[in-house]
């Protein structure tokens, strides 16, 4: 057996090289890398050794740089995923909300935080967490639950069957997401005799399960008899490559679709049988058409509760839910009928099955009276009012093409995204929401430009996101990685203002001007922004944001745009309840009265079936 003597770190980038997808394109075609104590001496060495093979990104944060590579993995359809390595302390720590949001999102990411010495010899060492009862615990105990796989190297030799692991989790349609591989730091610069055939170019195909011939059977059947199916197209359609057989099957059996936040544009936004957003930030035609309809097929969703509306959205007493998903976990969601198949095979052997069945399709005018309620929103402003979030998403959109990708996460703009956005193109929207972590903006339009470089990447943000983190606008220019960015400043964390009032409260520490504070709050975003090395300009009208979208368009370098907004209106149009406990008992009025319509609400929840 020809044997190659590598250090451990030398031996991970040589294995992570080899291994290809089946456009044989890399899996992982590079490592973000923030060294520190812990992986610049083994892993630091080795990236360098190989970085004309395997590049390196550097960045400025390590949950940043980890949210660019999940959106990278999002935008290439989960085909491609990145590592990220970094020191064993804070930074390994400053992982784990990226590894949370990867595992929620069912999203691919190579985590390579170092560990302390497997050794023990200079315990305790620098950044070392102690556990007083435990000897084998590290801070990195930390991504336990929030990877599908975890994994701490303490010997080189743990690598052979570690990395395959890893890639098979990666690159699984049903257990895919976050891999952590805790690398002990003496570990990493030790060396071994690995196997030649061990770094072999290996080629790691899209598992495409069938399905049951009698969970296929079931499914077709409960179509047969339905009278008011619906669609709910997820996520999964997109990771099948599924857009296209979801269009076939919609058309031919004449289904109306209602999209989540993953599953958006997986329809072009005017195709007639697309009705939109679903939910709690639904369109009132696909909420319409979901409290009466008799069957619900959720194509790869999750069924979040801001899908179901708190699972309140289907009234019809006699629904039945069939869940097409890879994933048996949630095929069976509330006692769903399942299909547990890849989304496309699932959808084109459904559709063999049914023949010729066609239902009579929605009533056009639902969508015609939705389509003029988000017209309405989006319409330019009359006087001198700052704008809403919304008539900011109209300018947006009148001022892009159907190529743009809109990135967005937390806040209140994904709702408004989800309802007036028109994608017209599969990706061409991409709102993390499952996680809906603040601060994911910036760095995720970084990861998705890296993925989608032909496309122009326009970042919608608030102010509140953009002070959580905004330090990768600076690494989009480092590497040449143009994103435009809109910074939509009203004054703090409006959405949760909106929902603390709502549920009775009073504004209190939301807003940055009923927050506790002795010197008002004045940040200068376009000259922060222009800091970093962006070009930047605040505008005072939507007239100026749409010229100002225009030089950001025709601009090679990160373009930040800031508009000032008002954080107090949302999109009245469409929407649903969604359960957020009232307290039960307090001083105020209001929130005695927002109890009262809470406990009614719950009436309309069907938990149980």
């Amino acid at each position: 057996m020809t044997t190659l003597r590598l250090t451990a770190a030398q031996a991970m980038v040589r294995y992570l090289i080899a291994q290809k997808n089946e456009d044989g394109a890399p899996v992982i075609p590079g490592c973000w890398a923030i060294f520190g104590h812990g992986n610049v001496a083994g892993l630091g060495e080795a990236l360098a050794a190989a970085e004309d093979r395997f590049p390196t990104w550097r960045a400025h944060n390590e949950q940043g740089m980890a949210h660019a590579a999940i959106a990278f993995a999002k935008a290439r359809n989960r085909k491609q995923a990145m590592a990220v390595t970094t020191s064993i302390g804070p930074g390994a720590t400053n992982l784990v909300t990226a590894a949370a949001l990867a595992h929620v999102n069912r999203l691919p990411l190579l985590l390579i935080p170092g560990d302390v010495f497997a050794n023990r010899g200079p315990d305790p060492v620098l950044q070392q967490i102690e556990d007083f009862d435990d000897g084998t615990v590290s801070a990195n105990d930390c991504f336990r639950p929030v990877s599908r796989y975890f994994d701490r190297i303490t010997r080189p030799e743990q690598l052979m069957t570690a990395l395959p692991r890893a890639l098979a989790t990666l690159t699984d349609p049903e257990r895919c997401g976050p891999v952590t591989l805790a690398f002990c730091q003496d570990v990493q610069a030790e060396a071994f005799d690995y196997p030649e055939s061990f770094f072999a170019e290996r080629v790691w195909r899209r598992r495409r399960p069938r399905p049951d011939a009698g969970q296929l059977g079931d499914a077709a059947e409960a179509i047969q008899a339905a009278r008011k199916p619906m669609i709910i197209a997820g996520g999964g359609v997109h990771y099948a490559d599924a857009c296209s057989a979801l269009k076939a099957f919609a058309e031919t059996h004449q289904i109306p679709v209602a999209e989540t936040q993953a599953g958006k544009s997986a329809l072009p936004w005017d195709h007639p049988l697309n009705l939109g957003s679903i939910g709690v930030t639904g369109s009132s035609a696909a909420n319409t058409i979901a409290e009466e309809a008799d069957l619900i097929i959720g194509i790869g969703t999750r069924f979040q509760d801001f899908t179901t509306g708190s699972w309140a959205l289907f009234k019809n007493p006699d629904r039945t839910i069939l869940s097409i998903n890879l994933a048996a976990y949630d095929s069976t969601k509330h006692q769903a009928l399942p299909l547990v198949a890849d989304a496309r095979i699932a959808l084109e052997e459904l559709s063999a099955h049914l023949g010729s069945k066609r239902f009579t399709g929605p009533d056009p005018a639902l969508k015609e009276n939705w389509l003029r309620a988000v017209d309405a929103a989006v319409a330019q402003p009359s006087g001198n009012m700052l704008p809403t979030d919304a008539q900011v998403i109209g300018a947006v959109q009148r001022s892009t093409d159907e190529d743009t990708i809109v990135l967005c996460a937390a806040g209140g703009l994904p709702g408004e995204l989800h309802k007036l956005w028109k994608a017209s193109r599969p990706n061409g929207y991409h709102v993390e929401y499952g996680y809906s972590c603040m601060g994911y903006e910036i760095a995720g339009g970084l990861g998705a430009k890296m993925a989608q470089p032909d496309r122009e990447v326009v970042v919608m943000v608030g102010d509140g996101s953009y002070m959580m983190m905004n330090s990768e606008l600076a690494t989009s220019v480092m590497l040449g990685h143009k994103i435009i960015v809109v910074v939509l400043d009203n004054r703090g964390y409006a959405c949760i203002n909106r929902l603390q009032m709502g549920t009775g409260g009073r504004s209190f520490n939301n807003l940055l001007d009923t927050a506790r504070h002795v010197t008002p709050s004045a940040i200068d975003f376009a000259a922060h922004a222009a800091s970093m090395g962006a070009t930047s300009e605040k505008v005072a009208s939507l007239d100026e944001l749409e010229a100002a979208m225009g030089r950001a368009r025709a601009s090679s370098r990160s373009y930040v745009i800031v508009i000032d907004t008002d954080p107090l209106p949302s999109t009245e149009a469409g929407g649903h309840w969604w359960d957020v406990a009232v307290p039960q008992i307090s001083d105020r009025a209001e929130v005695k009265a927002a109890r009262e319509t809470y406990v009614a609400a719950l009436k309309n929840q069907r938990t149980a079936d």
